[in-house]
């Protein structure tokens, strides 16, 4: 059995919402690309020159953002079933969504972003990289990496009950996944909040030919305890080196299992650092609950008091908003 770390709210840690802005696509609405004029169910976020690139879980884009004012590029991915890019339950095609939750920057001389699908589902076990992401020549390529996910799957500890990949970091040479524990109960697994760390050389080698080349071997799984907010367990959506420590998300959310939303009651912002975990819930600027569901987080580059965030507003026809969340206390 996996080590739990079982996260302490620290009352002396503040997370506080200052700003917020909606990720609008500069040029409009592309209905022959199935583009929508707006970001929709922002999920992850890398840093890219001096803008954010933003990964959404339910349409086959990616938003090159500028921070200040929220104007966006879009990066096109391959279509999906049908020709589409939007996916959701009032098209009634929402099971054929790549699912992108969670994505990673390798500063491989051209940064190259990496966007992982949740596996929750088969349909979702895809990897996708933007090879130059920041440049106006961006490579997209889209990985079948079935056979990663199967690994993850399969390694309980850290998949639980259903496997739902919302987090992913780099620290050094390693790449660390977090699983979201939001799922069902399945006999006698349990949803469970965990990460899993990788050797990142074997990784890029499978990714560069995942036909031939095995998933990178497991290590170090470890099981974690959130805290709950209302009475609903906290559940990871995020994380992020910083300083040799990782900052994370968890939302709580009444979600019946890993592929379906619910109503959120509140977000937390903790860091794990030398095996144990803090945390503060997430407030607005004035005082009370944040009430969004933040997705992805990022440090900001010049300020280590402050990082970025995107929420999924789990509505097609809104805007996905980037905010500003200013940290307090001792992080």
């Amino acid at each position: 059995m996996p080590p739990t770390v079982r996260a302490c709210h620290d009352s002396a840690l503040t997370a506080r919402v200052v700003r917020r802005v909606p990720l609008l696509y500069a040029d409009g609405a592309d209905p022959a690309l199935d583009r929508p004029a707006h970001v929709r169910s922002a999920s992850g976020l890398v840093r890219a020159g001096g803008r954010v690139a933003v990964i959404q879980d339910d349409a086959n884009f990616v938003a090159l953002a500028d921070p200040a004012t929220g104007q966006a590029r879009a990066i096109t991915l391959p279509a999906g079933e049908g020709g589409l890019r939007q996916f959701d339950d009032l098209r009634g095609n929402k099971r054929y969504k790549l699912d992108l939750e969670s994505c990673v920057i390798v500063d491989d001389g051209e940064g190259t972003l990496i966007a992982f699908g949740s596996g929750s589902t088969p349909l979702r076990e895809k990897i996708v990289t933007v090879r130059g992401v920041a440049s106006a020549s961006a490579h997209v390529r889209v990985v079948d990496a079935s056979a990663l996910y199967t690994a993850l799957r399969a390694e309980t500890g850290f998949s639980g009950s259903e496997l739902n990949v919302e987090g992913a970091a780099l620290a050094g040479g390693v790449l660390r996944l977090f699983n979201r524990g939001n799922g069902a109960p399945h006999g006698r697994l349990q949803p469970v909040n965990a990460t899993c760390d990788v050797d990142l050389a074997a990784f890029l080698a499978f990714l560069a030919d995942p036909a031939t080349a095995p998933p990178p071997p497991l290590r170090d799984v470890v099981r974690y305890d959130l805290g709950a907010i209302d009475g609903l367990p906290l559940t990871f959506t995020d994380a992020e080196e910083r300083g040799g420590a990782l900052l994370y998300a968890a939302a709580a959310e009444a979600s019946p299992d890993a592929t379906r939303d619910g109503p959120v009651a509140g977000c937390a912002i903790g860091i794990i650092h030398d095996g144990q975990a803090r945390y503060a819930m997430v407030e607005e600027s004035r005082g009370g609950r944040y009430a969004g569901k933040i997705e992805g987080i990022l440090p900001h580059p010049d300020d280590p008091a402050r990082l970025h965030a995107v929420i999924d507003r789990d509505d097609p026809g809104a805007a996905s908003e980037l905010l500003e969340v200013v940290l307090g206390g001792e992080w």
